[in-house]
């Protein structure tokens, strides 16, 4: 817990990036105090944990910051263009060194569902509205372990949009958030899209946001030359929101109940894929 925070701190807010089976104490913890918090995701370990956090009154934000990158903030304002979404198809695949699984928690526990697609999930909820249903399919597991490393998902939205995440933790491929937007220094940019949208009157590719309009299948759809987004770095506007929040001059973007839908889906999926390997 935290060491003091009490009603004197000079602390105007809190972010809690501990572990995240602590993120619930430390969250009512920060409450206690009185201090707006913005809680890394995932926002808890589990849905009871999160369901702990109802009803706090003090402002939280969730760290589901990709909602942040301004490639993100321009698709909201796109989206429009193409019609009403029918379709999204994502990929994320990466190959994660061993290293990043030696000696360390991930060894026996790290599924890149909660740890990579947990942010995907947020962000196709944001787009499409919130999910209503998922489906789960595991891939193969090459490292000889039970933990989950790559699989096909197909989720049906509320508004009726269907979207699908390919995903891989032991594929060099291309295509992911990070080496789309080239986001994290440590992951290599390729600049390649990784989400495909369909829409009635159009269709979108991510993160390039190029534009596609076209009438039927007897002419070729067009691409409109995608802008180069440019702003600051997802973390650095999270921040700056955060700073907005605690101020009252902004509601939060990710807000607890957006956590748990992302935690929630997540879980889904993790349960499916380890029942199905069962």
């Amino acid at each position: 817990r935290f060491p003091s925070l009490g009603a004197a701190t000079a602390a105007d807010g809190v972010i809690i990036a501990t572990p995240t089976p602590l993120h619930a104490d430390h969250a009512l913890d920060a409450e206690a105090a009185g201090l707006p918090m913005l809680i890394e995701k995932p926002v808890a370990q589990t849905l009871s944990q999160a369901d702990r956090l109802t009803g706090l009154q003090q402002p939280v934000l969730i760290g589901h910051h990709r909602r942040h990158h301004p490639a993100a903030q321009a698709l909201c304002t796109k989206l429009p263009e193409i019609g009403t979404p029918i379709t999204a198809t994502l990929i994320w695949a990466m190959k994660k060194p061993d290293t990043y699984f030696q000696d360390n928690w991930r060894s026996a526990d790290g599924s890149p569902v909660m740890i990579n697609l947990v942010h995907d999930l947020d962000l196709l909820a944001y787009w499409f509205g919130p999910i209503a249903e998922i489906h789960a399919l595991g891939g193969p597991i090459l490292r000889a372990t039970a933990r989950i490393e790559a699989g096909a998902i197909a989720i049906r939205h509320a508004s009726g949009t269907a979207t699908t995440i390919s995903f891989a933790d032991t594929s060099p491929s291309p295509w992911g958030f990070e080496a789309g937007t080239g986001e994290n220094p440590n992951i290599g940019t390729t600049g390649q899209d990784m989400l495909w949208i369909t829409g009635t009157e159009g269709a979108l590719s991510f993160p390039s946001l190029t534009l596609w309009h076209g009438t039927d299948w007897s002419t070729p759809a067009q691409a409109t030359t995608p802008v180069r987004m440019n702003g600051k770095a997802p973390l650095d506007a999270q921040l700056d929101h955060f700073l907005d929040v605690i101020a009252g001059r902004s509601a939060p973007l990710c807000t607890l109940a957006d956590g748990r839908a992302a935690l929630a889906a997540a879980l889904e999926i993790e349960t499916q894929l380890s029942r199905r390997a069962a």
